[in-house]
């Protein structure tokens, strides 16, 4: 990879989250509604309203609001919640990511370790019984949304089976174990609908690639399939894999809203619902920049990541 190539991409990124921090100060500016008024009662008089907005800032210039309000967040400094009086946006997500983190790692290890080998099974048995069970199973999975498989297994596993206890989250720096015992079911639910739509995409890539000059070759020489299809076609088939599983990653980061909503885990999603329902600007401001930011630093990754994989996108880059 060249130096030129990660500069020019990096000040893309810079660029871009500038940006987006910008349209999303923007957006709650114009926004209806007082953010003053929001903090006090309804009983409030108009004078105290407006030295509420003198000392909130809200009297400034638009531009000398943003670089206020993006010198602060640069620092981790994202202002107080509405909502819950005294306490700090940043205290909020502090205690909020690491459960979206939690599932996003299970869920993210769940997909890799079931789609890929599963993707692979039905491109080598390819129009066999093997071949067209997976694909049967990953259409139902890929149908049924995530939210209504979080209630199917909230039902079955948590009322029926007594695996776990529906809305009794465990703290993780509690109980870590316990924890991952209750994550589990709402990490399964959303990784199965990715889980069918990845083997979709590894199957159709793997064959895809089988057809190319090079595998003719390589079997006219000798080669035997297993060593054509780990040494050079899979390495070639994950290339689409990745952006599909970067924007997967990237969703699953920003916070799977309906199914932390159906587990009751108290993650990055909840928060946003219940911030916007209560007009918790500073909350709902700070987390959509982080859901955007999420999005942008992966795609930039990913672009890094294709240097290494596919020589050609260094040739031509």
């Amino acid at each position: 990879m060249s130096l030129h190539y990660f500069i020019r991409k990096f000040i893309t990124l810079i660029m871009t989250l500038l940006l987006i921090t910008l349209l999303t100060f923007a957006a709650f500016t114009v926004i209806p509604g007082d953010a003053a008024l929001s903090r006090l009662d309804m009983d409030a008089t108009e004078e105290q309203v407006e030295a509420l907005r003198e000392e909130m800032g809200l009297n400034d210039p638009l531009p000398v609001r943003y670089f206020q309000w993006l010198s602060s967040a640069l620092r981790g400094d994202f202002g107080e919640s509405y909502q819950y009086s005294g306490v700090t946006v940043a205290e909020l997500l502090a205690t909020r990511l690491p459960v979206t983190l939690l599932l996003a790692v299970m869920s993210f290890l769940l997909i890799l370790i079931i789609s890929l080998p599963l993707g692979i099974l039905s491109a080598m048995y390819v129009g066999k019984w093997l071949d067209t069970l997976i694909n049967q199973l990953s259409q139902i999975v890929m149908a049924v949304p995530a939210f209504f498989l979080g209630m199917l297994m909230t039902y079955l596993f948590g009322l029926v089976l007594k695996w776990f206890q529906p809305g009794a989250f465990i703290d993780p720096f509690e109980d870590f174990a316990g924890c991952v015992r209750y994550m589990i079911f709402p990490a399964i639910a959303v990784a199965l609908p990715k889980i069918g739509m990845v083997v979709k995409f590894l199957r159709n890539s793997i064959l895809s690639e089988l057809n190319q000059d090079y595998v003719r070759t390589a079997r006219s020489r000798g080669a035997r399939s297993f060593r054509i299809l780990y040494g050079h076609v899979l390495k070639n088939a994950l290339i689409p894999v990745i952006t599909f599983l970067a924007m997967v990653i990237a969703e699953i980061l920003a916070g799977s809203i309906v199914v932390e909503q159906v587990f009751g885990l108290p993650g990055m999603g909840r928060l946003l619902v219940t911030s916007i329902s209560s007009r918790d600007y500073p909350v709902v401001q700070a987390i959509v920049t982080y859901i955007t930011s999420v999005v942008v630093i992966i795609n930039f990754i990913v672009d890094i990541l294709y240097q290494f994989v596919d020589p050609r996108v260094r040739t031509t880059s």
